[in-house]
């Protein structure tokens, strides 16, 4: 591989944002090598200095907030007070990390009266960390806090759509730490091939594409190395026949067109009762024509996006608003929302992560839980219903690592799950995310003779 360079332009008027070198072999073996030789002095470190230290990094993210918000709408499109709320999301997880870490523990065994026999956490040893553009501070700092926290070195790779925002969270976060530690190299999906075949990696961390998590998958295989992957979604919404109708369509919208489709749990595909369809539909249409969106990242992703609404109109799903590629610069895209959309619609099976509603209108509750039941995908689910029991039996059927009731974006902080299917495997969050990042060693201490 050749190193080349990266340029990013802006989504909303096509200005270029700037260039960044992405790394070259040479580049990616020297970061690993310096990763291995500083991990084992690293983990060495109490946990409580490496928690003092990554409280500092917190703190000097929440300082350079506001740079990294320009740099981050600049980039990607996302309206800068919401870039800003990534941050400061980030800098918490790091605060939260921070005191986790040092409580991080195994356990002792109750094993002969005369010795000692212990379960302890070690470091696994240096992770890869291959993070997204949609939301690049706040993930990327979930990651790097956990494995910081519990001694690992890390060498991190942000999206090749946000490289200016890893770069400034890098030297931020770096800046803080002891040389080599954490490290911040760029590129596309072959810088991030090419670390993830390294026999040199103890631990591939990526929240992406599932395309991009399989490969990793295989690579990992071959290597040995542990992977975490927060892959694709195609969340549904069931929306049950006993709810308000406008309630439920500003649920919809809000899951479906925050930070324009752009998150990992969006809402892809709507299931509405029969009873209340006709009064939802007239409300999400409502809901959608009344939101200005911020752009997609760029034109590809755009062009992704439209193939997915184009593909649902020609096999005969109804447009009800939005739709159409807007004339003029930038990667702008209306919210969208489509009925009378065939199951097997690209839109329904595939994750489309823009600001599309596709609407199935089905004729019972138990109806519209067996549609959002099926599929590859497994990271989150929402139910909206005044049933107690279609509620319980919602959480309990649903193939999904997250199943929220009455609140599209509901949750307690901490909280962790384990995506199915497509959509990945392991802790990507909260505590347990610790437990990813950590081996265990099982120490039977017995007196000598």
């Amino acid at each position: 591989m050749t190193a080349g360079t990266i340029e990013i332009r802006n989504p909303a008027d096509d200005s270029v944002v700037g260039t960044v070198p992405a790394a070259g072999e040479d580049e990616i073996a020297a970061a690993l090598a310096l990763a291995n030789e500083t991990k084992a002095e690293w983990a060495r470190t109490p946990a409580a200095e490496r928690g003092a230290l990554l409280h500092t990094a917190a703190e000097r993210l929440r300082a350079h907030a506001d740079d990294l918000a320009a740099a981050n709408e600049s980039e990607t499109g996302r309206p800068r007070d919401e870039a800003r709320e990534g941050v400061m999301a980030g800098a918490g997880t790091l605060d939260q990390y921070a005191e986790l870490g040092p409580v991080h523990r195994g356990r002792s065994l109750l094993g002969d009266a005369g010795a000692t026999d212990l379960m302890v956490p070690e470091p696994r040893g240096v992770v890869v960390a291959l993070t997204p553009w949609n939301d690049p501070v706040a993930v990327a700092c979930g990651l790097l806090g956990a494995a910081l926290a519990t001694g690992n070195t890390v060498v991190h790779k942000p999206s090749e759509r946000a490289p200016h925002t890893g770069q400034l969270l890098g030297e931020v976060l770096a800046g803080v730490l002891p040389g080599g530690v954490l490290q911040t190299l760029h590129g596309d999906g072959g810088v991030g091939a090419i670390l993830a075949m390294r026999d040199d990696v103890d631990v591939i961390a990526h929240v992406g594409s599932t395309a991009t998590g399989r490969s990793i998958a295989a690579s990992a295989a071959a290597t040995g190395a542990k992977t975490l992957l927060e892959n694709g979604g195609n969340d549904p919404l069931v929306i049950d026949g006993d709810v308000d109708p406008e309630w439920a369509a500003s649920q919809a919208a809000l899951g479906a067109f925050a930070n324009s489709g752009q998150i990992c749990v969006a809402v892809e595909r709507i299931y509405v009762h029969e009873a209340v369809a006709e009064p939802f539909l007239a409300a999400l249409v409502k809901e959608a024509e009344a939101r200005t969106l911020a752009p997609l990242v760029d034109r590809r992703h755009r062009d992704h996006v439209h193939s997915h609404v184009e593909d649902a109109v020609e096999r005969g799903a109804r447009l009800l608003t939005g739709g159409a590629v807007p004339d003029g610069p930038g990667a702008h895209y209306p919210a969208t929302v489509l009925t009378a959309c065939a199951a097997d619609l690209r839109v329904l099976r595939e994750e489309t992560f823009g600001p599309v509603a596709p609407v199935r209108v089905v004729a019972s509750f138990d109806e519209g839980l067996a549609e959002a039941a099926k599929g590859d995908y497994g990271l989150a689910a929402t139910v909206l219903t005044a049933s107690m029991a279609h509620a319980q039996r919602a959480w309990r059927e649903l193939p999904a690592g997250t199943v929220k009731v009455n609140n599209v974006f509901g949750g307690a902080p901490g909280g962790a799950s384990h995506p199915r299917g497509r959509s990945g495997n392991g802790y990507g969050y909260g505590p347990e995310l610790l437990d990813e990042l950590t081996q265990t060693k099982l120490v039977h201490l017995a007196p000598p003779a």
